[in-house]
């Protein structure tokens, strides 16, 4: 499986006068598992089309492999498309779907066979072939999507939030497979999700992006560490980010402080002070949800289960260490 680079320099686009995507640069090395997550409208799908070539590019140079392809047709552009609603053909068998690209690329049909059976394989699911769509589970289904784009050979796999239609437990399942196919294939791979939990299990690197611009890029473990913004702050990390403004925020030096609900814990002597709202008990871990008054609503994640009951005073601290900072303009202070 090849690797490749993908360069975006100053990409912009723009649907008559409204301007969606505002002159974004990124640079995704080969091999890498790149994923843009962002709020719904924040331009990550429609900047993943314009990587695959099915959405103009206004301005700007993006190149693979270090060719500029922003004139190229999507089928010369050496990359691969796996869509949300798996796309298959119901009335071709397992086998056909996989081979139909290659069909139409007239490519030899002992390399075709060869191409489909090496992808069945990877993708655990040899014993499909012969059956249609309709009798394949969905994650049977998506695996046949994907099996489709490897078998393509392309210098670039690009994901457009393809687990999204899958239940709980298989999004689980699906998150563990494609990350072991990352790193059987060695693949580069581009996965566009809304999902920050998917963002932080797959990615080698995050684009956290909002209103068409990209707010951060890092390692999942950097952006929750050392979010850049309110914004990134609020997006990564689940249950969210507590805020407080106020007087609260004034004596540490900053228009809004975040705390992040793992890092309360129960002290009598500690700063935030209310009423236990309502707890949710998941056996390993209690989410507590408190009124601390005009600091507005708190959550605090804890260990083990929480013995109050909603009504019952609390009282919350936390290490200032894990204070964040932000100013009037939402951007982090170091």
């Amino acid at each position: 499986m090849s690797q490749s680079d993908v360069r975006l320099r100053g990409i912009k686009k723009q649907y008559g006068k409204l301007d969606v995507i505002h002159g974004i640069d990124l640079d995704i090395e080969p091999g890498e598992f790149v994923v843009f997550v962002g709020p719904s409208g924040c331009g990550k799908t429609t900047l993943l089309r314009m990587i695959a070539g099915l959405e103009e590019i206004s301005s700007g140079d993006l190149s693979i492999s270090g060719e500029r392809v922003n004139d190229l047709p999507s089928s010369q552009r050496g990359v691969a498309m796996v869509f949300q609603s798996y796309a298959l053909y119901p009335h071709k068998t397992v086998y056909d779907n996989m081979a139909f690209g290659l069909k139409i690329a007239k490519v030899p049909k002992p390399e075709i066979d060869r191409r489909v059976k090496e992808a069945s394989a990877v993708l655990q699911i040899t014993e499909y072939l012969d059956r249609l769509p309709k009798a394949l589970s969905g994650g049977q289904r998506q695996r046949v999507a994907i099996g489709r784009a490897i078998v393509r050979d392309p210098k670039v796999f690009l994901f457009d939030e393809p687990l999204s239609n899958l239940d709980a437990a298989l999004r689980t399942k699906m998150r563990v497979e494609l990350k072991t196919l990352h790193r059987r294939l060695g693949a580069t791979m581009i996965y566009v999700t809304h999902d920050q939990i998917e963002a932080m299990t797959l990615a080698d690197k995050i684009v956290v992006l909002n209103k068409g611009r990209v707010e951060q890029v890092g390692r999942p473990l950097d952006l929750y560490t050392s979010p850049a913004s309110l914004f990134v702050a609020g997006f990564i990390g689940s249950p969210q980010m507590n805020f407080i403004t106020g007087e609260f925020a004034s004596r540490s030096a900053a228009s809004t402080v975040g705390l992040r609900p793992e890092h309360l814990k129960v002290d009598a002597n500690g700063p935030i002070v209310g009423t236990l709202k309502h707890s949710e008990q998941l056996g390993n871990e209690t989410f507590a949800y408190v009124d601390a008054g005009v600091l507005g609503e708190i959550t605090a994640r804890m260990d083990g289960t929480l013995m109050l009951a909603p009504g019952s005073a609390i009282a919350l601290g936390f290490d200032p260490e894990h204070l964040y900072r932000f100013d009037s303009a939402g951007k982090r202070i170091s």
